[in-house]
């Protein structure tokens, strides 16, 4: 009987110990070099798009199965061709900057059965003169004094 209570009181103190025991993270398959551009100020109806160099760093093939802007602005390109382990390729996002003012779009990369990453471009679209700035006087002036 003293066995008995021994291993149970045994068993007792040891089950909480390996409950907290913390899961391994998996480590993520795919990465990229930075995690959103700034494109600075846009001048308005002026398309701009940035590049962004994502890595496989797994040990099986990367597969890039979608990825999807915040909105119709945006438009991402990428190859359908399975990165190797070590490998690198490249998502080209575009924004048309037809819109005046800040902005910030989220672009979702969903890749090997699940997985999921986000990037973000932000900028500020500016709007051009509609006319070109009118022309100095003074400057005339200054020229002929000299």
């Amino acid at each position: 009987m003293r066995k008995v209570i021994v291993s149970i009181a045994l068993l007792c103190a040891v089950l909480p110990a390996l409950s907290q025991v913390k899961p391994v993270a998996k480590q993520e398959a795919l990465i990229c070099r930075e995690p959103g551009f700034d494109f600075g100020r846009i001048p308005q109806g002026k398309p701009v798009s940035h590049i962004f160099k994502v890595s496989n760093a797994g040990k099986a093939p990367l597969v890039i199965e979608n990825v999807q802007a915040s909105c119709g602005c945006t438009t991402p390109e990428w190859s359908k061709v399975p990165v190797g382990p070590g490998e690198t390729t490249e998502i080209r996002v575009g924004y048309n900057a037809e819109t005046e003012g800040p902005f910030e779009k989220s672009i979702t990369i969903q890749y090997n059965k699940g997985d999921v990453k986000t990037l973000i471009i932000r900028g500020n679209v500016w709007k051009m003169p509609d006319k070109p700035a009118p022309g100095n006087a003074s400057l005339q002036l200054l020229k002929n004094v000299n």
